[in-house]
């Protein structure tokens, strides 16, 4: 997978970042106010005062943010009658963590049965096969299998299980070791559970296909879009991005990784901090990608809200392997070397990741070390394939994390709204966000015509 290279990439940023951090740690007065913007796209630029704006004719919704969950939300807000225009700043629909996922539609084993993520998971796992189905897009059933590589993870395995059936799941099934090589010869494990309701699909396709929706039912859907600023006019909402103003009755935003700025740009306290994770991929060179046929995941860690290296089929036939899960200092950076600078000083400037620093740094070095350590990440495989060597491994892709973290340094674990005037901020959505995208955008509607 080029690991010399990889490696000698990192050395080189290496010096650049640790001499940053020292920099911006001894100067950890400095204000964040007036870096926005001036060395990273952050949606923190005011354009309140310029000139020159096309003022468009009235919405009664603008959303934020063009992944599948700003998209979900347009398709219920249109569906409820509403005139909905979207606003992405990138050039294409779903260009951050909707588009550099796994690909997997979650059955919902993980999360706390009750929790927003377990309800919204079942309902949007149900209503996004339903419209993968009408409107043709590509996807699989795969089923996944969850594997305990030792007897110590057993009673993490069996909760799952437990949290699975409470929250409704269909053909759970524990499994012995023999169970287990008799579904996939190449795995080692003492005892699994197979998730039958698991599926696969490519969500930059979902995206596209949510879009042709949108704009059925009236919507627009605008590339190339960045919002410079957010202010109530005349009972409404006057959104600013780079070449005119939208006027709206109400404001939705979606924004991911941007989105605690968006709510501070709309005068609301988002109450926490986008902490970005960068997870990075590798693929199963095609020699060895018939060393798993389906999604192979291990008993998480539940002190960290992150899923663990596993190996993920894609619909074209290539296997993901990974993600770690290590510190951005870009939220918009997919290599190890991007950095972004206002970026990197606001979230040394949080009280809230120092403290989630000083309770998990152990975790953090240990997934730093699968970044940089090729050996290590090898190992971190090996665990649920032995087969698995280096040279089966070639470089992969990766993603961002929009975590959100309080200013208690908690991670907070579940779908998080807030409420502003004539508005509603998707400020936390992790996975299964991409699943229960439809039935997010079901909530978001719900909630802000409940404001009228």
């Amino acid at each position: 997978m080029g690991g010399g290279k990889r490696r000698a990439q990192l050395n080189r940023c290496r010096s650049l970042k640790v001499t940053a951090i020292i920099e911006l740690t001894l100067l950890g007065q400095i204000s964040n106010t007036g870096l926005a913007g001036a060395i990273c796209h952050d949606g923190g630029a005011s354009a309140t005062d310029r000139g020159g704006f096309v003022t468009d004719a009235r919405f009664d919704v603008v959303v934020i943010g063009g992944g599948v969950v700003g998209l979900g939300s347009a398709i219920a807000l249109g569906e409820a009658g509403r005139r909905v225009v979207v606003l992405e700043a990138e050039g294409r629909v779903a260009p951050h963590q909707s588009g550099h996922n796994s690909g997997v539609i979650h059955a919902g084993l993980y999360y706390q049965p009750g929790s927003l993520r377990a309800r919204l998971c079942k309902e949007g796992r149900e209503a996004l096969h339903a419209f993968l189905e009408r409107e043709g897009v590509p996807f699989r059933r795969s089923g996944k299998l969850v594997v305990a590589t030792s007897d110590s993870e057993r009673p993490a395995l069996e909760e799952l299980a437990r949290r699975g059936t409470a929250n409704g799941l269909v053909g759970l099934r524990a499994l012995d070791a023999a169970e287990l090589r008799s579904l996939e010869p190449n795995v080692a494990g003492v005892a699994g559970v197979l998730v039958a309701e698991t599926g696969l699909v490519d969500y930059a396709e979902v995206a596209r296909a949510y879009r042709k929706v949108i704009e059925r039912l009236g919507g627009e859907v605008r590339t190339d879009a960045r919002v410079l600023g957010i202010r109530g006019a005349g009972g409404g909402i006057t959104v600013t991005t780079s070449s005119r103003s939208i006027e709206a009755g109400a404001v939705v935003n979606c924004g991911g990784l941007q989105a605690d700025r968006i709510a501070r740009m709309a005068g609301v306290d988002p109450q926490v901090q986008i902490v970005p994770f960068r997870g990075e991929y590798c693929e199963l060179a095609p020699a060895a990608q018939s060393l798993v046929s389906r999604p192979i995941y291990p008993v998480p860690n539940p002190a960290f809200p992150f899923l663990g290296v596993h190996f993920t089929p894609r619909l074209d036939g290539r296997v993901e392997a990974g993600p770690n899960a290590v510190l951005a200092w870009h939220r918009e950076g997919y290599r190890s070397s991007d950095f972004c600078l206002h970026d990197a000083v606001e979230m040394l400037g949080y009280a809230g990741f120092w403290r989630f620093a000083a309770r998990h740094w152990r975790l953090g070095l240990a997934e730093m070390g699968r970044s940089w350590s090729q050996a290590r990440f090898v190992e971190a495989l090996q665990k649920l394939v032995p087969a698995v060597r280096a040279e089966d491994l070639e470089a992969g892709g990766s993603g961002v994390r929009a975590q959100a973290v309080d200013r208690e340094g908690k991670l907070v674990n579940d779908f998080l709204f807030v409420e502003g005037e004539r508005s509603l901020h998707v400020l936390n959505a992790p996975s299964p966000a991409a699943t229960a995208s439809l039935a997010i955008g079901r909530v978001v509607a719900e909630r802000l015509m409940a404001q009228a």
